[in-house]
């Protein structure tokens, strides 16, 4: 907030941090407004997606609410960091963030003191898992009248058989990337109830195959080069993006359901990165050609550029606030600008149809008004900071 307020002009980090901690206004409102804007610009119930996936955020400490040592995806190792769950609405190379859901592991939930000073609503002191938390966004989506085709999750979502089922039992479409050590049945494996033996014993109420399952990548190997098609794809900076697809109608069962779920198997491989192989479920209608699948399949992607564009340009990970309230209010504001950047692109597309984030942000840094453009400000800034480093000093000599 500091160095915000030595930019801005007629700014106050205090009045920015009250407006992040104390001030009276909803972060849920401002959400939903920004799903409703996106809906607006890219929302369609023919070729959008609502993709929903995690994003983590390193800290320090032990007081951020929810921060704990899980995967970080980004380093790519366990750290101590913060995940939220997030939605995004998309519709080819257009995407926003809409939703944002701060993850709290027991650790906290179970930690009065701790939820006391990250200031946790009485309300969200419950241990939601992170799938719990991608049911929300989409179950909110939906009942805000938010209009997309489908639901688009990584393998980490995928993973997760109830939430697949509970989707299509929602009458949700999805799209649902899993993990190559994924049991798959490429026939129908034939439920049954086992016999009574003499009608004597009670009723059998377990579910019964005499199928064999399979990993889905041991299946994948057995198929013969014949069974894959060449699909070219979005235009990229290096050139078009073609791969491979496979694809059959494959059975799901969890041992436990009274039925298995038929869905569509995708699997795609880049040609000229063979060892590259992604995996997916689909429960769209069974005449849903193997190139819609493939073209939805890789429409995820795109929010794994949002997440990219919101941390490299408008501060995504880059704040300090501790409270439940503020991190939630923080990605509310991250929210509305990556919108605006959208609707710039949109509105800017025909004379400049490459126009990016970054392009923005750089339009508005050397437009904006600057408080440091006075020289006689930037030394007064230099000696305000010297004053308060000077302060920490002495306190923490006091305290030895």
């Amino acid at each position: 907030m500091e160095r915000m307020a030595e930019a801005v002009p007629d700014s106050d980090e205090q009045v920015l941090q009250n407006f992040l901690t104390h001030s009276a206004w909803e972060y849920r409102g401002v959400m939903d407004q920004v799903a409703m804007n996106a809906d607006h610009c890219v929302g369609s119930e023919v070729g959008t997606g609502l993709y929903v996936d995690e994003s983590a955020f390193q800290k320090k400490g032990e007081k951020s609410a929810g921060v704990a040592r899980p995967w970080n995806g980004r380093l790519g190792k366990q750290d101590n960091c913060q995940v939220g769950v997030f939605g995004a609405l998309g519709r080819a190379d257009r995407v926003s963030l809409i939703d944002a859901r701060l993850y709290l592991p027991e650790e906290w939930t179970k930690d009065r003191r701790r939820s006391d000073e990250a200031d946790i609503p009485k309300a969200h002191r419950v241990h939601k898992t992170k799938i719990e938390l991608a049911l929300e966004i989409v179950l909110h989506a939906r009942s805000s009248g938010i209009r997309y085709e489908w639901v688009g999750i990584d393998g980490g979502y995928g993973h997760s058989f109830a939430l697949l089922q509970t989707l299509e039992d929602q009458g949700e479409v999805f799209v649902a990337d899993i993990h190559s050590d994924r049991h798959i049945y490429p026939d129908d494996p034939a439920l049954y109830l086992p016999a009574q033996k003499d009608g004597l014993g009670r009723k059998r109420v377990i579910y019964q195959s005499d199928a064999h399952s399979m990993e889905v990548r041991k299946w994948v190997k057995r198929q013969p080069a014949s069974a894959w098609r060449k699909k070219a794809f979005r235009d990229t900076t290096k050139g078009e993006l073609v791969v491979e697809v496979l694809h059959r109608r494959v059975w799901l069962w969890d041992k436990k359901s009274p039925t298995a779920r038929c869905w569509h198997l995708i699997v795609r491989r880049e040609v000229n990165s063979p060892a590259t192989i992604k995996y997916s479920l689909s429960n769209a209608a069974p005449n849903t050609s193997v190139t819609q699948l493939a073209k939805m399949q890789a429409q995820r992607f795109w929010i794994e550029r949002a997440f990219q564009d919101a941390k490299s340009h408008v501060g995504m990970a880059q704040y300090q606030a501790r409270q439940w309230q503020s991190w939630h209010r923080h990605m509310a504001l991250v929210m509305m600008a990556m919108q605006f950047m959208l609707e710039t692109r949109i509105d800017n597309c025909d004379l400049h149809p490459l126009l990016s984030c970054y392009d923005i942000q750089i339009l508005i840094a050397t437009t904006m008004p600057d408080r440091r453009s006075d020289a006689d400000e930037v030394i007064r800034q230099l000696h305000e900071r010297h004053r308060k480093r000077q302060a920490s000093i002495d306190s923490a000599a006091s305290n030895v």
